[in-house]
């Protein structure tokens, strides 16, 4: 039974993780009998975003470990706490929380940070030989992490301006369709557009369906 780190980003699109897709990156991992973990930073976020009104809430204040435990129905490890070589692979579902509070894509493009334990789990997981997949915006924590050094091959869908900030992280950005997969054999990275160009929530659940059978295939 393969084990499966899934890093979250905090709860909701627009400043965590976007939530179809984590969702669906269970639904999938369960589908195959496959030992899950859920992680996240113990920090605050970045900004806290009013969804029904769609601004930004300037006053609200949230922690991205307490809000991921939401989706995890409690059950979550703080990210400190993990290290990526224990695993057979780590996945990071999307959502602008991914962007904004595991790396500052988001702000910063081309000149992001990484969260310090998100880098070191990365690191962790390709120093091992794992297999890491990145889903929606979450390649630019891939790119960011491990860009300069392995140039990876990794997919946002096609957005030009966005595929451009990875690549000037030192990635090679391939357009995918919405329901399709990049894969990077060489080092084991699996991503998927998912939001990033997905108009439904079904073709959501199928690219990452693909990315969930190809990342325990590559698991063994």
């Amino acid at each position: 039974m393969a084990k499966v780190l899934v890093v979250l980003s905090g709860c909701g699109v627009s400043d965590g993780t976007e939530i179809h897709e984590a969702v669906s990156t269970l639904i999938h991992l369960d589908r195959h009998e496959a030992q899950y973990t859920m992680s996240a930073p113990d920090r605050p976020q970045t900004r806290v975003y009013d969804h029904a009104k769609g601004e930004v809430a300037s006053k609200a204040n949230r922690n991205v470990l307490t809000e991921s435990a939401r989706i995890a129905r409690g059950e979550i490890m703080p990210l400190h706490q993990a290290n990526g070589a224990d695993f057979d692979a780590v996945i990071f579902p999307g959502g602008f929380g991914a962007a904004l509070n595991l790396c500052t894509f988001a702000s910063d493009g081309a000149n992001c940070s990484v969260d310090e334990d998100v880098r070191r789990v990365i690191l962790e997981a390709r120093q091992a030989g794992k297999v890491i997949a990145f889903i929606c915006i979450a390649p630019a924590i891939a790119a960011a992490v491990l860009g300069n050094d392995y140039h990876p091959k990794l997919t946002i869908g096609n957005d030009k301006n966005t595929a451009a900030g990875l690549e000037a992280l030192g990635a090679v950005h391939v357009d995918t369709p919405t329901t399709a997969i990049c894969v990077d054999e060489e080092n084991r990275i699996v991503s998927t557009p998912a939001y990033m160009c997905a108009t439904r929530p079904s073709e959501v659940y199928e690219g990452i369906g693909t990315l969930v059978d190809k990342v325990l295939a590559m698991c063994g």
